[in-house]
């Protein structure tokens, strides 16, 4: 298991820290430290490019991830989601559906009552292409 980083430590690789990124980029924050003020969640840009998710799909996986940035698991109500997405619990529902049919998300429910365990695939995934062709011979 890799010993957690710090945003503004060198990475072992040799790669800068997010500050010095940010320099050379043509993205501008202006206000506040974005590490200190509320925090930032990193979102996997395999996630953000897939086309079999759509934007809420993207917007609730972004959400877990930040309730378990220091676990690998995380628990919040739907309610709770609902509430930080700006959505209905319908809405939240059909998001959490799609990541866990898409793969990126484990549902584990804990009982009536109690809110369920959400366990996030960080993992890429591969669909394989469906082109089946029948030769004729």
């Amino acid at each position: 298991m890799r010993a957690a980083v710090g945003y503004n430590a060198r990475m072992q690789d040799g790669s800068r820290h997010i500050g010095d990124i940010l320099k050379d980029r043509n993205i501008k924050l202006i206000g506040a430290d974005a590490a200190t003020l509320g925090g930032f969640t990193q979102v996997p840009n395999f996630l953000l490019k897939s086309k079999a998710l759509s934007a809420g799909d993207k917007l609730a996986f972004a959400m877990l991830l930040s309730y378990a940035w220091q676990n690998d698991h995380c628990f919040p109500g739907q309610r709770r989601l609902a509430d930080d997405m700006g959505l209905h619990e319908t809405n939240v529902r059909k998001h959490l559906k799609s990541l866990q049919t898409n793969g990126y998300l484990t549902i584990e429910r804990r009982g009536q009552g109690k809110t369920n365990i959400y366990i996030l695939n960080l993992k890429a995934r591969r669909h394989p292409v469906q082109t089946e062709r029948k030769r004729l011979v």
